[in-house]
């Protein structure tokens, strides 16, 4: 995805964990959207948990999030491992498991963690994978919070 393309649709999941099905209507007009895909496989995923959290908390209320399971493996198709990696890491938020890749192609990631920050309107405004990162994402959150209230 480039900056400023639209949200695609959120659709394909095998499965939605912590929520019912939800769709791009369902995330925009209103706030701005946060999506981070993860995997149960992935080590640097499970260490930027506990921070994914802190950012959570830090912008409750202002902020969607939803978290995608991309499995990179057959192994991380296990249903079970992904909601004992949600239990483990207090992943609350809506989980959208993406075993066929569905939502995985449509944003053209091909990497874990990845963090895609949308703005109340849909548009892509920030996208960043790998570790690190993160600040720059809470300054990014925190731009478009202030353009909002304008």
């Amino acid at each position: 995805m480039r900056l400023r393309d639209q949200m695609p649709e959120l659709n394909g999941a095998a499965k939605w964990l912590n929520s019912k099905s939800l769709s791009k209507k369902d995330v925009t007009g209103k706030k701005p959207t946060l999506i981070y895909f993860w995997s149960v496989s992935c080590e640097t995923c499970k260490r930027a948990m506990p921070k994914m959290k802190e950012l959570y908390n830090a912008y409750n209320g202002q902020l969607n999030v939803i978290t995608v399971h991309m499995p990179r493996s057959e192994a991380d198709q296990d249903l079970n491992e992904v909601r004992h990696a949600a239990k483990e890491y207090k992943i609350s938020e809506p989980i959208l498991v993406d075993n066929d890749h569905t939502l995985t192609n449509q944003f053209k990631n091909r990497y874990v963690p990845a963090y895609y920050l949308f703005d109340a309107s849909g548009k892509l405004r920030h996208r960043h994978s790998g570790s690190g990162g993160l600040q720059i994402l809470q300054k990014r959150i925190s731009r478009i919070l202030n353009e909002t209230e304008k």
